[in-house]
């Protein structure tokens, strides 16, 4: 591939597309998803969305936002009147996070997103940390294999590859289980075959994890 051509492939790298169609489902999610999507009825108006990084927090908040109409959050700006989605909500302070958890829940909804659970946030305000506790969390659990399979094949499919599953079994003994890991990969495979000419299959994967070992577990 020559230069000009690979910086067009890159050049039309496609951004992560957080849709309730993109979503993947599995046994790691599923508890929160119905949680999630049972808003507006969320005790007290408000829903702490936790779990480890790149478990698909951001893409699930994302679904919520897009449906309830909700702003996200931006330092002094409490969000009266509206749906609220506050991503790594244990981050912003005391005061800041304080004034949200106390909005009313006729503003609209309040998605608060953190990959702990409230009880472990910081917090130096004791009503705060009262509210905190009496929070309904929806967790996140780390991927599974049925999800991981899923999420790359789903990439894949964004690409117009198809496949042998002996890749997806050598990708998961190997590869960080998260979907940031996962679309990394997929990117890399994907370069890699079209500057190659060569197919996406284990062979690939191989010689992709002997040259850029950042990508993998080790």
């Amino acid at each position: 591939m020559t230069p000009r051509a690979k910086q067009l492939s890159l050049g039309l790298a496609r951004p992560p597309v957080y849709t309730r169609a993109a979503f993947v489902a599995s046994a790691a999610n599923e508890a929160a998803l119905a949680a999630v999507e049972a808003w507006p009825a969320w005790p007290g108006g408000a829903l702490a969305l936790v779990g480890p990084e790149g478990c698909g927090k951001t893409h699930l908040a994302t679904v919520w936002a897009e449906r309830a109409g909700a702003g996200r959050y931006q330092p002094g700006d409490a969000g009266e009147g509206r749906p609220v989605l506050v991503e790594d909500a244990d981050l912003i302070g005391d005061e800041a996070l304080f004034h949200l958890i106390n909005r009313p829940p006729s503003d609209g909804g309040l998605l608060l997103t953190a990959r702990t659970r409230p009880a472990a946030w910081p917090a130096t305000l004791p009503d705060l940390r009262s509210r905190l506790n009496a929070l309904t969390v929806a967790e996140i659990g780390a991927p599974d294999d049925a999800l991981m399979i899923a999420v790359l094949e789903a990439l894949l499919r964004e690409k117009h590859i198809r496949a042998a599953p002996d890749l997806y079994e050598f990708l998961l003994r190997r590869m960080e289980r998260s979907v940031t890991a996962a679309r990394a990969i997929v990117t890399r495979l994907d370069e890699a075959a079209a500057e190659q000419g060569r197919p996406v299959n284990r062979a690939l994967a191989r010689e992709l994890l002997e040259a850029t070992a950042d990508l993998f577990e080790g």
